[in-house]
């Protein structure tokens, strides 16, 4: 699909999908490989993303894996604010996102640390983070209009029926408050069982009548190692075969952990649909 998103003023092209590189500033994400709190390893890995062909650096500082510990708004904001620096510092020029459910925060990585998307697995607040209900101050959605920024809308609905019927009216309100480059997301593992997530990535091209890009996360998560066995450190081939059916059904965007092998797979994906 022919989709492009304003980044601050430059265009961002997704005819050719592109992939977001994991940068997670906490202790407890749930694969261990992406967890990286010191300078030198920000540093490192935001070097790495953009050097194995990513085009998009997701910066998080919450982790929400089932079981981590709840993080203040406050300790949020703080690793934020450092590890935004390091990575601006290092890829002045690359698109980044922050990966909050906070609007408060959102809005300060937006104004102040540099950020340029919005990244909200909430579904814009419908739910909140390790089975603890959302309480935040203000408004996703009016933050996002507001900002004027990108925004990954992800859903927590368990069917594609549902995820359809939600995201109609939220991007209805959406653009309704004035919010232009909204993206679209599935939300694998979130809210859905294991057999859910499959129906919905086998089903991931009845989401492109919405008319938006797609993202797709499914790197390292339960839906691959609970079917064939593992762990989120032996996953890697299994991400790269539900990447590869995501971008055959119209995914624009893969979230990842691996980014030089999430970029193989774009190149070797258009090869072949060129030869269809």
């Amino acid at each position: 699909m022919e989709y492009t998103i304003n980044v601050k003023g430059r265009l961002l092209d997704l005819s050719v999908p592109k992939v977001m590189g994991i940068l997670n500033a906490t202790p407890d994400s749930f694969y261990a490989g992406s967890r990286k709190q010191t300078e030198e390893e920000i540093a490192s890995r935001a070097n790495t993303i953009v050097s194995e062909g990513g085009s998009i650096i997701d910066v998080g500082a919450f982790s929400t894996r089932p079981g981590a510990d709840v993080v203040s708004e406050e300790e949020e904001t703080e690793r934020l604010r450092r590890a935004l620096a390091i990575v601006r510092r290092e890829q002045p020029d690359v698109a980044v996102s922050v990966d909050t459910y906070r609007p408060a925060v959102a809005r300060r990585c937006i104004e102040e640390f540099g950020a340029d998307i919005i990244n909200d697995v909430s579904e814009g607040g419908i739910t909140g983070i390790v089975g603890q209900p959302i309480h935040e101050c203000g408004d996703m959605f009016e933050t996002v209009a507001r900002l004027g920024v990108p925004y990954i809308l992800m859903s927590v609905k368990p069917t594609i029926e549902t995820m359809l019927m939600a995201f109609a009216e939220e991007v209805e309100r959406l653009h309704s408050l004035g919010a232009k480059d909204i993206i679209l997301d599935p939300g694998f593992g979130f809210g859905k069982t294991l057999d859910q997530n499959y129906d919905i990535i086998s089903s991931l091209d009845k989401l492109t009548v919405m008319g938006l890009p797609l993202l797709v996360g499914v790197s390292r998560k339960t839906m691959i190692y609970k079917l064939v066995g593992g762990d989120p450190t032996t996953a890697l081939n299994g991400t790269s075969v539900l990447d590869t059916i995501a971008l055959m059904k119209g995914a624009s965007i893969l979230r990842v952990h691996d980014v030089k092998e999430a970029v193989e797979s774009v190149e070797i994906t258009e090869k072949a649909r060129l030869h269809d």
